[in-house]
């Protein structure tokens, strides 16, 4: 039976992208694996496999007694709930090492880049493996998402040079034109609920005993949101908060603004919002605040630890 290569809950583009690439680069190693995902693609996700003819990664929600290869994340939070009956052989992220564990070693690849796929496509180089150019385009796009057209502070040079190969192998020249088609299809808000917007990509936390659940919502402007779709996502905050969370918050982020609005629902509002240097208010603006990964989540670790 095929080990999966399986990315995160409520799956962004590196999450799906990366399950098939790393799947490219196991197969060319000589690894009998299949991509999976927890979920169905997102707007932004489905324009990219649509723009480079790739199916999606079959949905996948139970991995009990299977071998697994996890991408784009190790916290057992974002993992299928029946995890820990999987047998973990190896991880490929760029987030902070979370509290997943194994009963045998594991090929562990984690480093501190913008996207996934950027370790994937070293990972490829080091192994000789060849990309595709559909699979290099779907690559590019999923650094192009992750660093946010490289404005994000999670941006390194590693992440440039992974694209800047990447597009070449892909045939396309112009990445700026690329990645605002990209975030117009991320912005499209049509025929979703407020609930599908929150979750569209959102995680899980554990931060000292409290859950905390954090979604993101990228788009061209805010003004997007309307005063009605925002008080219809902060009713639903409180329902998300109310199924077992300290705290539910929602960055929307504007992409040419470069900068955050937080919404939230928390039993701990003003630790939160202190944190994230802001007061408790109707419109709470965090300007340059573009990353979760760096620019959110650690400073609510810190705060809960206190």
């Amino acid at each position: 039976m095929s080990a999966l290569v399986l990315g995160h809950k409520n799956p962004d583009t590196d999450s799906i992208v990366a399950a098939l690439s790393a799947t490219n680069l196991y197969r060319g190693r000589g690894i009998d694996v299949q991509a999976a995902a927890q979920g169905t693609p997102a707007p932004e996700t489905a324009f990219v496999l649509e723009r480079f003819k790739l199916t999606a990664p079959e949905v996948v929600t139970s991995v009990a007694g299977k071998d697994v290869y996890l991408v784009d994340y190790s916290d057992l939070a974002q993992a299928p709930d029946d995890f820990k009956e999987a047998k973990l052989l190896g991880i490929i992220d760029h987030h902070k090492l979370g509290d997943v564990t194994s009963d045998s070693p594991v090929e562990c690849f984690i480093m501190p880049v913008g996207c996934s796929n950027t370790v994937i496509k070293m990972l490829h180089d080091y192994y000789g493996v060849q990309i595709d150019p559909a699979l290099a385009g779907a690559m590019l796009c999923a650094i192009l998402s992750d660093t946010v057209l490289f404005k994000s502070p999670t941006c390194t040079e590693q992440d440039k040079k992974a694209a800047e190969d990447l597009a070449k192998i892909a045939g396309v020249t112009d990445l700026q034109a690329l990645g605002m088609e990209m975030f117009k299809a991320k912005s499209n808000l049509a025929g979703a609920t407020p609930r599908d917007l929150i979750f569209r990509d959102f995680k899980d936390f554990d931060m000292s005993g409290h859950k905390v659940g954090i979604g993101q919502l990228e788009l061209v402007s805010l003004e997007l949101v309307t005063p009605e779709l925002k008080a219809q996502l902060k009713d639903e905050l409180s329902k998300v908060k109310g199924e077992g969370r300290d705290s539910a918050l929602l960055v929307l982020t504007d992409i040419m603004e470069e900068g955050s609005e937080l919404l939230m629902c928390s039993d701990s509002a003003d630790k939160v919002a202190a944190a994230l240097n802001t007061t408790v208010s109707d419109k709470m603006w965090l300007p340059g605040v573009m990353s979760r990964k760096k620019q959110v989540v650690p400073f609510l670790e810190k705060a809960f630890k206190a």
